[in-house]
């Protein structure tokens, strides 16, 4: 019998394979990477009745079209987008996001773009069944650990289902947030290093067009340091999932899943646990507010 399988027709802007990455292993220089957005992700992960060691497609700006090798239950979460399944014989239908669904031998799966927010996910029930480095299935675009990023022609195996089976049939899920995106900011250790933390937290910021997994880079105003610390020297310490850093140009950068674990510049806050999620949903020219908790 032939393993199941997803074939990779196309990829959209960037697919990769993602789990909940590497923890614990900072001190090697190794950062935890995995799901950008690990709220979709474990919900995924919910839905098809597995636990969150199985890895899926986090899929950005859609674009991913994959063809199913036998019979699989898979669930779309994240950044809703229009969703389609094309079946052998040309029919075709609609799916929606938060609910388990399947996925018939030889049949398509496509997704568009977002209608809002930038990270999709795919889970498989059984995952993606890729080789783990360290620990993990997840691509890490940063260090380059993990497995490639996906193309067309990939061949991704699925592995075992878990015997527990799926008993939630659609998820509630709060919509992604609009603009502008409020998050909550914990200030320190570097704070001290800032003129004013007010020109953090007055600004209207808009997401850059060139962030990525590692971070988001803000526009949109500068944020000064004291006068006395024009120029000084901070040597390297670490950084965490979240971390707010003042490069000297003065436009924050907030580091995300594939951040790397030590940095020269100041970390003058931390975005609150709970927030980093909706922040890696932002996508290019969403609106930014920051308020210091």
């Amino acid at each position: 019998m032939t393993r199941r399988r997803l074939d990779v027709l196309e990829t959209g802007p960037l697919a990769l394979v993602e789990d909940t990455g590497r923890p614990g292993l900072a001190d090697l220089g190794v950062s935890r990477s995995g799901a950008a957005d690990r709220r979709s992700f474990a919900l995924g992960a919910r839905l098809l009745a597995q636990d969150e060691t199985y890895a899926a497609i986090e899929v950005t700006f859609g674009g991913l079209s994959v063809r199913a090798g036998g019979d699989l239950l898979v669930a779309l979460t994240g950044a809703p987008a229009p969703a389609t399944v094309h079946a052998k014989g040309g029919s075709e239908r609609g799916i929606g996001f938060d609910a388990p669904f399947r996925l018939r031998h030889k049949e398509t799966l496509t997704l568009g773009s977002p209608t809002s927010g930038l990270r999709s996910y795919l889970s498989v029930r059984g995952g993606i069944d890729v080789p783990a480095e360290l620990g993990s299935r997840s691509t890490d675009v940063l260090s380059g650990l993990g497995p490639a990023r996906l193309e067309a022609g990939d061949v991704l195996p699925i592995g075992p289902a878990p015997a527990a089976f799926p008993s939630v049939d659609q998820a509630p899920v709060e919509p992604i947030a609009g603009t502008p995106l409020r998050l909550h900011v914990i200030p320190g250790p570097r704070d001290d290093w800032l003129a004013d933390l007010a020109e953090l937290t007055r600004t209207r910021w808009t997401v850059c067009s060139d962030s990525d997994r590692v971070g988001v880079r803000l526009t949109g105003g500068q944020v000064r340091y004291r006068s006395d610390k024009q120029g000084a020297d901070l040597p390297s310490e670490g950084v965490v999932r979240g971390a707010i850093q003042i490069p000297s140009g003065g436009e924050p950068v907030l580091f995300l899943a594939d951040h790397p674990v030590t940095g020269g510049y100041p970390v003058v806050g931390v975005i609150a646990a709970a927030d980093v999620d909706r922040l890696a949903q932002a996508a290019p020219g969403q609106e930014i507010l920051l308020t210091v908790r």
